[in-house]
């Protein structure tokens, strides 16, 4: 709940001023958000049914897919609501709903492309160990490691951004609650320590990524020793749409988080969260989809009826 020297609702960035400009962006985003979801969904049936995609890789992947469908669904249908309501307004709690829930998929998506790395690490470098390292009861500690640091990092920065007292108005510079946004609002030094644990988790982020990067260093070397072409093929189709899928979602977080002062616009505000929040949940089937055969014959068969497969 709200505290005494908080308001009780706050007031969104809008896209648009006029009802013709708020009902394109309707449409817009109504059609990226079918679009996300149809993309997912159909990922997640793909893996769930055909025994063939019963693998870490493909687990992982539907893991990841779950994570897209919901952090769009954080912030995508409240936006469309107001452009339809003509309205800007959210309730405090809604808010701290935003904040915590995408900060939680957001956490545990970074730490799940990491584990998607190690897999891709060990299959390629390590192929006699892949069974024993990668089994399905490790596999599973591993994305329940994911989803629960996710949800621990979600509790400390949202508990500690809402203790603060909040009086320097109420209008959110951007179309959904985020934490920077929030902590223009305080009018407490304690945002500082806020503001230190945020960069804390830009560190985090960027030490995972840091980790993928030498982890496809090492896979490179091994891929460019491979004698066949279809094998090196292979390999590149496996590791390339994660490292696509990476340098999207971590380039549009950093920058999103430490960008210089000279790009604090509204309008820049509005761009980077499009890029970060809605931009990937929707590219990230297209991309994994594309290179991959496996995946496009799974695919396929869904529009078949009766080609559901279990083990």
């Amino acid at each position: 709940m709200p505290n005494s020297s908080s308001p009780t609702e706050f007031l969104l960035l809008a896209f648009a001023d006029t009802w013709e400009l708020q009902l394109l962006h309707f449409s817009l985003f109504l059609g990226i958000y079918l679009a996300a979801l149809l993309g997912n969904g159909l990922i997640i049936t793909a893996v769930t049914c055909d025994h063939h995609l019963h693998t870490p890789m493909y687990f992982f992947l539907l893991n990841l897919s779950v994570l897209d469908l919901c952090s769009i669904s954080t912030t995508v249908p409240k936006s469309m609501a107001n452009s339809l309501s003509n309205t800007r307004a959210i309730s405090y709690l809604g808010c701290a709903a935003q904040v915590f829930l995408l900060l939680f998929l957001f956490s545990a998506e970074n730490y799940l492309l990491t584990v998607m790395a190690y897999d891709h690490f060990v299959a390629i470098c390590k192929p006699l160990h892949y069974e024993t390292l990668m089994g399905s009861r490790a596999c599973v500690k591993m994305a329940a490691a994911a989803w629960a640091s996710g949800f621990l990092h979600a509790v400390l920065h949202t508990g500690n951004t809402f203790s603060l007292p909040l009086c320097q108005g109420n209008v959110v510079e951007q179309f959904f609650c985020e934490i920077p946004q929030i902590l223009k609002l305080s009018c407490s030094d304690s945002y500082l320590r806020e503001i230190g644990l945020l960069v804390f988790s830009v560190c985090l982020t960027f030490g995972c990524f840091v980790f993928i990067l030498l982890s496809y260093l090492q896979i490179l070397t091994v891929v460019l020793r491979i004698p066949s072409e279809q094998g090196r093929h292979k390999a590149f189709s496996m590791c390339l749409p994660h490292l696509a899928v990476i340098s999207l979602f971590v380039s549009t977080v950093v920058f999103d988080h430490l960008k210089p002062p000279s790009m604090l616009s509204p309008a820049h505000d509005l761009v980077v969260g499009v890029l970060y929040v809605v931009v990937p949940p929707t590219l990230n089937p297209l991309i994994y989809s594309l290179r991959n055969k496996e995946l496009k014959g799974a695919l396929k068969k869904l529009i078949q009826p009766g080609q559901c497969q279990h083990p």
